[in-house]
């Protein structure tokens, strides 16, 4: 059963986003994953089977095994053994959801890049620079950098993320807090990496969400899934190529080569891509958690 959105009339719903459905429980938040997903910042038409289930999966796997890290704000998969009133839900709910704490949350993108790809990629082409800072020896397109970079941006509500400096963050939200999540952004990447690569998987970038929480910086949304993450399979990584790994990429790829103008409405997905979408979001979670759908 593919799950495009779910309403739940006994609570209040705070957002829907590109992928998730986020309810108000009180004293905590209701994150659900859904099977939407988006590229360029539109939503597709079509969803993908299992995404939802795996998203949610795998945060709770991560999650559970980067606490030591950094405190997060899981708090249980199994919301319905809280709130009773979710029970009724549990067909559309179970797998894909969590109980989160809430947290007032810190408005930037923590992105941290083992591998140059992307953005950065494109502006290290032109200008020799990734987020305006001067890289001082040659990369090929999917080379390692000497070490993993932290490259922030802006938590847009609608439209794109905008990079930034770390000194622009610095500025906006002060040189203690900005300190602290770039080191824990940088211990999280490091920790996944270390991990994915015993499973022949190169983590080459991801995404971080912080808030604070009693005054404590904590890790929130997602964490290493693979629509904030760009995964790619050890044995077939040849700097000089655009990578095409276990993620979201693959949808990114086929937007571009059926030449869609990004701010009309999306194409519909052929059944043979949706399919493609999903054999690598299911091939992912099988690899890193040692679990099947």
């Amino acid at each position: 059963m593919n799950i495009r959105e779910v309403n739940i009339k006994e609570y209040k719903l705070i957002s829907r986003g590109k992928v998730r459905d986020i309810y108000d429980l009180e004293d905590s938040l209701l994150f659900i994953a859904t099977d939407r997903i988006s590229a360029f910042d539109q939503i597709m038409h079509e969803t993908i089977p299992n995404k939802g289930f795996i998203l949610n999966q795998i945060s709770k796997f991560w999650f559970e095994k980067t606490s030591g890290v950094v405190e997060n704000h899981f708090i249980t998969d199994n919301p319905s053994s809280i709130h009773k009133n979710l029970e009724k839900y549990s067909d559309f709910i179970d797998g894909r959801s969590m109980l989160v704490r809430k947290a007032d949350v810190i408005p930037f993108e923590c992105i941290v890049r083992g591998y140059i790809s992307g953005s950065a990629w494109e502006e290290y082409k032109k200008s020799k620079t990734v987020n305006g800072e001067s890289i001082d020896y040659k990369l090929l397109e999917s080379e390692q950098f000497r070490e993993p970079i932290f490259t922030p941006s802006t938590k847009a509500k609608t439209g794109h993320d905008i990079n930034v400096s770390f000194e622009y963050m610095k500025n906006k939200i002060g040189k203690e807090i900005t300190e602290k999540v770039k080191k824990y952004s940088l211990d999280l990447y490091k920790y996944g990496f270390e991990y994915a690569l015993q499973k022949d998987i190169i983590i080459a970038d991801t995404k971080f969400e912080f808030g604070i929480v009693d005054n404590k910086i904590i890790l929130i949304d997602e964490i290493l899934t693979p629509d904030s993450s760009r995964f790619w399979p050890l044995n077939s990584h040849v700097p000089g190529n655009n990578m095409i790994g276990l993620d979201k990429q693959f949808l990114r790829n086929y937007l571009t080569n059926v030449n869609w103008i990004k701010n009309s409405s999306p194409p519909h997905l052929p059944e043979s891509v949706v399919n493609k979408i999903s054999e690598r979001y299911i091939s992912i979670y099988s690899t890193l958690t040692g679990k099947n759908i």
